[in-house]
């Protein structure tokens, strides 16, 4: 079977194929994951040097442990999970604090408030190419300054489009949890808006 037809199967049969011995199985599923995984490197580590060596360490792990997965979820998630997994791990090594401690907070209408502005700043299709591009730009800008987890959290939310129990699934963090963190990340977001940008649209 080629690599055309192989891009069709299921994630059974292709865990099937790989574990069959047919290394064009396990190259499809890099190709389906590998923007998930770069996404989690890309924001929880700043050396592109050790991001590339992470994502090859993913791999390998996912290449080892493929025999070991049950399909209790979704193919990408499970490497997605191995790759947030990897990168905890280069963070504690290297003593890089993950998130620090604060309060937790549930305001659901706050929340679900910010949620929408901030779709709409991210894809409003009435702004104009340069000021949505503009935009972007300083939105990516301020997202980088935010911690670690918190800039994976808002990426996988919005970039991915991923549900709160598919990251809980990949961080191990339940859903709740999941929700609070995004509404402790898009208010720091918000604040290196207005600090850095005067923007307090969010």
């Amino acid at each position: 079977m080629d690599k055309t037809q192989d891009k069709n199967l299921t994630d059974r049969h292709l865990v099937e194929k790989v574990l069959a011995g047919h290394p064009q199985a396990f190259e499809t599923i890099i190709k389906n994951t590998k923007s998930l995984v770069a996404q989690i490197s890309y924001r929880m580590i700043n050396n592109n040097e050790d991001r590339r060596d992470i994502a090859q360490e993913v791999y390998l792990k996912a290449f080892n442990q493929l025999a070991n997965f049950r399909f209790q979820a979704k193919l990408s998630t499970w490497i997605g999970q191995i790759t947030y997994n990897t990168c905890l791990n280069y963070l504690e090594k290297n003593k890089i604090v993950l998130i620090t401690p604060g309060k937790e907070e549930t305001d659901e209408e706050v929340l679900d408030n910010i949620n929408s502005k901030l779709d709409s700043t991210l894809s409003n299709e009435t702004e104009s190419v340069v000021l949505k591009n503009e935009i972007t730009d300083i939105l990516t800008k301020a997202v980088e300054e935010l911690q670690p987890l918190y800039k994976t959290l808002i990426t996988l939310y919005h970039t991915d489009g991923l549900s709160y129990e598919e990251i809980g699934q990949i961080t191990r963090l339940p859903s709740g949890t999941v929700k609070n963190y995004l509404f402790r990340a898009r208010k720091s977001l918000k604040e290196t808006l207005l600090r850095n940008y005067k923007i307090d649209e969010l």
